[in-house]
């Protein structure tokens, strides 16, 4: 499981681990807190969460319990998209911290331009505000990495024309079908890292017709290739599963996708989530 120990380095020179362990709709309490422990037990080191899930307190437990040294887990969480004000973001930040009983966080991100009952709206006086907070934040080095998700490339050009930083990462749905090739080259072209959630697609990807021909191809299985799709693209997958025996396959990526393989994948364009 090599690709558990190999890392992308972000533009500030923080090192963050290829594969993430994502804890959306993970409830909280006993789900959340076997998942994570069974996720650190078979070698991640990567947990994503965020205020939103209302499972950052079950999640922070786990990391304790584990018994691996606190700086050895990268930990991801995010501010609620409906915080839009710099106080608002700084007394979120300090409320993350204490759910987690952490010290400090290894990055955090805007959860969403925008809140997700008002998807589109126009934001971006208030994502300046907030991100100004979290700036500071990263500043006192009370964050490691900050960054953004959900975010367009206007919205990105927003944070970096009004505070002159550019994001440290963004992360965006991304899968097979639904790639996001502007905003990813875009990211790419400003050295920002692409975090890869629902890399299979809340689990319809699976049942491509291409995908499965082509795990048998490779002898893996459906998400092996749609994890490895998103490492072959340089973005960072967040798989999430709540079984030990899914945790693990997810894991099981050490291999490479050859390029006319991964042409075909790409020439996958009808969204996944409309396959169900």
């Amino acid at each position: 499981m090599k690709v558990l120990n190999d890392v992308y380095v972000l533009s500030n020179g923080v090192k963050i681990p290829k594969i993430g362990f994502g804890t959306w709709q993970v409830p909280s309490g006993d789900v959340a807190y076997d998942s994570v422990m069974m996720a650190l037990k078979n070698g991640y080191r990567h947990i994503d969460t965020a205020a939103a899930y209302q499972n950052e307190a079950s999640v922070g437990k786990a990391i304790k319990d584990s018994g691996i040294p606190r700086e050895e887990i990268f930990v991801t969480s995010k501010l609620q998209s409906h915080i839009k004000t710099y106080e608002g973001a700084k007394e979120a930040f300090k409320k993350t911290l204490k759910e987690l009983d952490f010290d400090y966080l290894d990055l955090y991100l805007i959860h969403a331009p925008w809140p997700w009952n008002e998807m589109g709206k126009d934001c971006d006086k208030g994502n300046v505000e907030a991100f100004k907070a979290m700036i500071e934040a990263y500043n006192d080095g009370k964050i490691k990495a900050i960054g953004v998700s959900n975010f367009s490339p206007k919205d990105i050009d927003n944070i970096i024309n009004n505070l002159d930083f550019v994001p440290h990462v963004n992360q965006i749905g991304y899968f097979v079908g639904h790639n996001q090739e502007v905003t990813d080259t875009y990211c790419k072209a400003k050295n920002i890292l692409v975090e890869a959630y629902s890399p299979l697609a809340i689990g319809f990807a699976l049942k491509n017709p291409k995908v499965i021909e082509m795990a048998k191809q490779y002898d893996k299985t459906p998400a092996q290739i749609l994890i490895r799709y998103c490492l072959e693209k340089g973005t960072l997958p967040l798989p999430k599963s709540t079984h030990e025996s899914r945790i693990i396959e997810n894991t099981k990526v050490d291999f490479e996708i050859k390029k006319a393989d991964m042409d075909i994948l790409d020439s996958i364009k009808d969204d996944p989530r409309k396959w169900n």
